[in-house]
């Protein structure tokens, strides 16, 4: 049963109408849609101002509404849409201040049969039909009269009481009776339909969406799965509308996106509203983060949009606190398997939510291990993942890791130099706190140097364990928050082998697509320059 209430406002700022739309669907397996078994009100055209001001409604006709003579839609684009409560306005401005010459005629006006009056219209007493046309020429404020000349037809306010109890009465004896009728159709077809929305989500309509969206104008952006448009609802919300395009696997990621947030909520991430499936049409909708994605803020060259200190280091907190929610906190372990900036989105006070559940999967807690052959993005994949092993929570770990070089330098951790040679960005960070060098010169250019030197330091020893080859000798998401906290001791990262090769045989430098992930984490080397390594003993987090 689907129940829908809208509220509209009158002239007179004391007084809001509710009115109570109703309708009892049944869902049809075959054909995948919805029925419609009874709605009340039945007629359309009794839905209170369902064409907006100044507009007529006739159920006869399509579409049902039209604007009076005279008049045309306030909005011609959401009177497309078949979105009408805007209503209508005049085409030519009235003179009411002298309605006897308008380009030399006169205002006159049209007599509309079948009209309902206003349930608060405004009564006077006039000698004739003639005068209270000439007072309501002059009244800015009269739009149209209704004349009789018996008085006592009008509704006084002891018959309008009667009414109004009358029809709250029968509403309410009609709601119970639905609710009734809802539970037991609910009771008896729980066992032969166990499919239901979950959690609280919303399951919109596709028509719905269209229009909250504006038919799809308004793109935010898009990816290999489709597109994001912005939007709102009938409550003024804004959401965020993704329209998945590829058929095959926007349907598994439709799903794995459904069961993996639906039912889940944090602070740090993305919450998901609701969805629509309409046939081939799979769309998810969201909360609408104003600020966008991380990487917009950080590849940015305007210093206007660029991230102070202070927001990049709660960013990379915040995420962390997210992953180690579903790592450790959910009934299952969720793996969101593609962890990088665009996949960060910042809500109005920039506070982070890991967004894009498409690759994301579940781990019983029986289980540690997980084989995958959907592939994430490139730049952030652990080694383990690249050789096809099965992976842990721990290949978030390592894009985590990745992400954070990115926070620390606002660039892109491969970038070409002027030379045409290839700079990796973990390289040189692994090599320079190895060496105990300035990590100022790590940071984003267009902070000016501003930011604590500790927290630099901190933020790329954590990238740096994140990042090694052994996941076993990556820290949990756990750990990584205490590190970021202060409260964990942080000791001197190991330069991970891959990142060793790179610095030692590489004249160009290129991502290393070789897995590392059966290294010993007993004894690990330090590198001071790249052509002189000496080893030492560590101690891990893991």
């Amino acid at each position: 049963m689907l129940k829908q209430c809208h509220s509209y406002s009158t002239f007179n700022a004391e007084t809001t109408f509710t009115f109570i739309d109703i309708k009892q669907l049944s869902w049809l397996e075959s054909s995948q849609r919805w029925s419609l078994i009874w709605s009340e009100p039945r007629q359309q055209c009794e839905v209170y101002a369902f064409c907006g001001a100044l507009g007529s409604c006739n159920e006869k006709a399509l579409p049902f509404c039209k604007c009076l003579i005279g008049f045309e839609p306030k909005s011609e684009s959401d009177w497309n849409l078949s979105d009408f409560s805007k209503g209508c306005k005049r085409k030519t401005q009235l003179q009411c201040e002298d309605p006897t010459l308008v380009h030399g005629k006169s205002d006159k006006f049209l007599e509309m049969p079948n009209i309902k009056l206003p349930e608060h219209e405004q009564s006077m007493t006039v000698g004739s039909i003639s005068e209270y046309e000439s007072t309501c020429l002059k009244n800015c404020s009269c739009n149209a009269y209704a004349y009789d000349s018996a008085a006592s037809e009008f509704s006084s306010s002891s018959n309008k009481s009667g009414i109004i109890i009358g029809a709250v009465a029968g509403t309410v004896g009609v709601v119970l009776c639905l609710v009734v009728f809802a539970m037991l159709r609910w009771k008896r077809g729980t066992m032969r339909n166990p499919k239901a929305v979950e959690g609280s989500l919303l399951a919109f309509g596709y028509r719905d969406l269209q229009i909250a969206t504006k038919n799809f104008s308004e793109k935010l952006g898009g990816g290999g799965f489709g597109s994001v448009f912005k939007g709102m609802l009938a409550d003024s919300s804004v959401i965020a509308v993704k329209q998945l395009e590829r058929i095959n696997q926007g349907e598994k990621q439709f799903r794995t996106e459904v069961s993996t947030i639906g039912t889940i909520q944090h602070v740090n991430l993305v919450r998901l509203r609701g969805f629509c499936s309409d046939g081939a049409r799979k769309l998810l909708v969201y909360d609408y983060m104003p600020k966008g994605s991380l990487d917009a803020h950080l590849v940015h060259e305007s210093n206007s949009d660029a991230l102070d200190w202070k927001t990049r280091y709660q960013i990379a907190l915040g995420t962390a606190r997210g992953l180690v929610y579903l790592h450790e906190k959910c009934r299952d372990c969720i793996i969101h398997c593609d962890i990088k900036p665009e996949n960060i989105l910042l809500d109005a006070e920039f506070c982070p939510k890991v967004a894009d559940f498409g690759l994301a999967k579940l781990v019983g807690r029986d289980f540690s291990r997980v084989l995958t052959t959907m592939r994430g993005t490139r730049g952030y994949l652990a080694p383990e993942w690249i050789s096809g092993v099965a992976i842990t929570p721990k290949a978030d770990v390592y894009s985590y890791g990745m992400m954070l070089f990115e926070i620390v330098s606002g660039r892109r951790n491969s970038q070409q130099s002027e030379d045409g040679k290839v700079r990796f960005i973990p390289t040189w960070v692994a090599s320079l706190i190895t060496e105990g060098g300035d990590v100022l010169n790590l940071l984003d250019p267009r902070l000016n140097g501003v930011a604590p030197v500790e927290e630099i330091s901190r933020l790329c020893k954590v990238a740096c364990w994140c990042i090694q080859d052994a996941e076993t000798q990556r820290p949990s998401m756990g750990q990584v928050v205490q590190m970021l906290e202060g409260v964990l001791d942080l000791h001197l990262p190991p330069v991970p082998r891959s990142l060793q090769v790179l610095v030692e045989e590489q004249e160009h430098v290129l991502l290393l697509s070789e897995s590392s992930s059966a290294e010993s984490s007993q004894t690990r080397s330090y590198i001071s320059t790249p052509s002189h390594a000496k080893s030492s003993t560590s101690s891990t987090t893991s």
